[in-house]
Formats: C-alpha cells, sequence, structure tokens
C-alpha cells in the first residue's frame, strides 16, 4: 500500500497526553495514518482510519522522502490487507531530526528503526 503526503505530523514526546510519542499524516486523498506509543506501553498502535491496531515488531525505514512501515503478514489487517505501507513525503529537512526522535521514541523495545537519511 502506498500514499502521498505533504507533511509528517510528529510529537515526541506530548506532555498533555502522558509522553505518548506519535506520528500522523493526512494523503492527498484524505486518508490518515497514525501511528503512537505511550513509553510505558510494550507495543504501539497504528491506525489507518479505522480503530488502532496494537502491534509489536514493527520495522520502519525513513529516508528524506519515504517512510516504510512493514508489519508482520498476520497484522496485515492494521493496513488494510497489505503488510507494508510507503509513505512518500515531502517533509522539510530541517524537521526530520525530530521525525526520527519520534520513530525512536515509538519503538524503542517494541521494533525496528533504519534512517537512511
Amino acid at each position: 500500500m502506498q500514499m502521498t503526503t505533504p507533511l509528517l505530523i510528529v510529537n515526541p514526546c506530548d506532555d498533555e497526553e502522558d509522553n505518548m510519542a506519535m506520528l500522523c499524516c493526512h494523503s492527498e486523498q484524505g486518508d490518515m495514518f497514525l501511528m503512537t506509543r505511550y513509553p510505558d506501553e510494550d507495543a504501539l498502535d497504528i491506525s489507518l482510519g479505522d480503530e488502532p491496531s496494537t502491534l509489536d515488531g514493527v520495522k520502519v525505514t525513513l529516508s528524506a522522502t519515504r517512510l516504510l512501515i512493514e508489519i508482520a503478514a498476520a497484522d496485515a489487517d492494521a493496513l488494510n490487507g497489505d503488510d507494508s505501507l510507503e509513505i512518500i513525503h515531502s517533509t522539510d529537512a530541517g524537521d526530520l531530526a525530530e521525525v526520527e526522535e519520534t520513530l525512536q521514541n515509538i519503538l524503542k523495545g517494541t521494533g525496528i528503526y533504519i534512517s537512511e537519511i
């Protein structure tokens, strides 16, 4: 599955939401993707317009123009039947450090983060 977004919206530690780390984006077609994790949780939540799915073992690769989320085939219902989601983004290069920090917070201890920046 693939979507295109002008911007990855992130918050590495939302103190108003019990220090939750959050990555969100809206596709050009109006679809919304949301990935969150509270620091005391053992898994993360992914939502693609529906109810959130709780997952672990997620692999995320970030580059200057692409975010690739890979999940286990058994969890494919979280991504509408796919085991990966490729998000093509135009996030400003100056904001990518905060995107990286957020992804590291979300995946720490429960997933794999790969940086191609």
